[in-house]
């Protein structure tokens, strides 16, 4: 057998070699699709920031558009009215962060934690994003907001502290609005005078007041509020806070 021949021989009774990984290709997000979705996410921004300040009464459509650098005739390619762009913001502020609060007390049995984590991180909410803390703050008590998200949330975890004989609460609904209330004072106050550069900062130091460790304070006022000892809820609201990714965005 010829030296060509035995090559040839070798080559066919090697194993193959395996074959490349086809690559893969990402598909890209349609042009129109993406430009569809960028211009809900302004109106909505847009939306949010006014109707933050003024309400949603006090906003136009125009505006809107206005503000966020969008067509008039846009707008209904988005949303069916005015009505239906504030339901939506509802949603965002109120039903999305629950379920992010849901997803932080996860593993948490203790009720009265439940409640100081979800009072702790709605302030820290606010503080990082003033916008949805005013939104909040005018539709807090409304009945959106009693009705689910953040309302129904609370007074569940009321309910489940008096069950479990943590919270000696007569009436959860009054509980309800203590702690509500409360929050969102606390989130007004973290707004106008203890986040850093807020405008009553000065304020509340000629008051002798300091803001340190503030989200942690109201917990622990709360859940005497609730019940607790003040020993033990200084406790609680100082454990370490878990934590989840929040999106910023109003889309």
């Amino acid at each position: 057998m010829t030296t060509t021949t035995k090559r040839a021989a070798a080559r066919r009774s090697a194993p193959a070699a395996p074959a490349s990984p086809a690559p893969v290709i990402e598909e890209k997000e349609p042009r129109g699709a993406r430009r569809k979705r960028e211009t809900r996410a302004r109106l909505l921004d847009a939306a949010l920031r006014l109707m933050a300040e003024k309400g949603m009464e006090g906003v136009a459509i125009n505006e809107i558009t206005e503000a966020a650098d969008v067509g008039f005739g846009s707008f209904y390619n988005h949303f069916e009215s005015k009505e239906a762009i504030y339901a939506t913001l509802v949603d965002n502020v109120f039903e999305e962060f629950a379920n992010v609060l849901d997803r932080l007390a996860e593993g948490i049995s203790d009720p009265a934690e439940v409640v100081a984590v979800s009072v702790r991180h709605t302030v820290l909410r606010a503080r990082h994003n003033p916008v949805w803390g005013r939104f909040l703050i005018r539709e807090g008590f409304s009945e959106r907001a009693l009705s689910r998200g953040l309302g129904q949330r609370l007074l569940r975890d009321i309910r489940n502290g008096i069950a479990a004989k943590r919270f000696v609460v007569a009436d959860p609904f009054i509980g309800y609005l203590a702690v509500g209330g409360t929050v969102l004072s606390a989130i007004a106050a973290e707004l106008n005078y203890v986040a850093p550069g807020a405008s009553g900062a000065g304020m509340l130091k000629e008051l002798g007041f300091n803001g340190e460790h503030f989200p942690e304070r109201t917990a622990a006022m709360l859940l005497q509020i609730l019940g607790l000892k003040r020993a033990e809820a200084e406790k609680i609201a100082a454990r370490r806070l878990p934590v989840v990714e929040v999106a910023d965005e109003a889309a």
